[in-house]
């Protein structure tokens, strides 16, 4: 039993006595704000086009129901859902850009 514990306690100091420094990179804060924008910007396309997919076909049903009060109905729930999606997404878009321009204004933008 001791024997294991001064074995582990000398591979342990050995392993630090022989580690390399490590150091971080510079924080460039304003390139991880513009990563991520971009990625959100990218998203908030994607969720357009989906959304005006969605409304595509929502019309389309809604005009070749031919009075099925069923599918009427279904039609309209694809345009009213899809109409809310674009909402909640478009509002997420503005939240994060004015979270993003209070955040740059509280704390400075890295030059």
């Amino acid at each position: 039993m001791h024997k294991k514990i001064i074995v582990f306690s000398s591979l342990v100091v050995t392993a630090l006595m022989f580690a390399l420094p490590v150091f971080a990179a510079s924080a460039d804060v304003t390139k991880i704000e513009t990563f991520i924008k971009s990625i959100i910007q990218v998203l908030v396309t994607l969720a357009g086009l989906i959304s005006a997919g969605f409304f595509v076909w929502g019309g389309t049903s809604y005009i070749t129901s031919s009075g099925n009060p069923v599918a009427l109905d279904q039609a309209k729930n694809t345009i009213k859902y899809s109409a809310i999606g674009l909402i909640v997404v478009l509002g997420a878009f503005i939240l994060t850009n004015i979270i993003s321009d209070l955040a740059t204004g509280a704390f400075g933008a890295t030059q």
